[in-house]
């Protein structure tokens, strides 16, 4: 997926010179801010956003990006409407797929999963592993 980029209006209060911009990617959200001198940038890789709240006023729309973490979110004002809802659209998409196990890193060589008929329950902790396993990969016991 192609990072998409959404940039805040230059009328609202604190972009009229240097908009704040944030980018959806692959494995983060960013959100960049230019000054005359510097460059702030914060991101949080997308397992890690908690929550997307978005404020909506008469015309523009407040995104604040909270994460897991327990870090200070990350917040943007002046955004249009539709643009706070694709990027709220964006970041749950990415979530998904991340759960599903078909995110962005998951690549078509990985092996595939295993066959019921080559599973046994653990006999310590009854978790379901391979029959070849020697050690069971959730209590880390030596199977028999």
């Amino acid at each position: 997926m192609e990072a998409e980029s959404f940039v805040a209006s230059r009328w609202t209060r604190g972009n009229r010179l240097f908009p704040t911009r944030i980018i959806v990617g692959d494995q983060s959200v960013m959100r960049r801010k230019r000054s005359w001198l510097t460059l702030n940038e914060e991101s949080v890789h997308v397992r890690n956003v908690a929550t997307v709240n978005i404020t909506t006023g008469l015309v523009w729309s407040d995104v604040s990006i909270e994460s897991s973490g327990g870090s200070d979110p990350i917040t943007s004002h002046g955004h249009t409407k539709s643009d706070a809802r694709r990027i709220k659209e964006l970041i749950e998409t990415l979530q998904a797929r991340l759960t599903s196990g078909a995110g962005p890193g998951a690549d078509a060589a990985a092996p595939p999963a295993a066959d019921a008929a080559d599973l046994r329950p653990c006999p310590h902790c009854a978790e379901l592993v391979r029959k070849a396993a020697r050690i069971c990969r959730y209590c880390q016991r030596e199977l028999d």
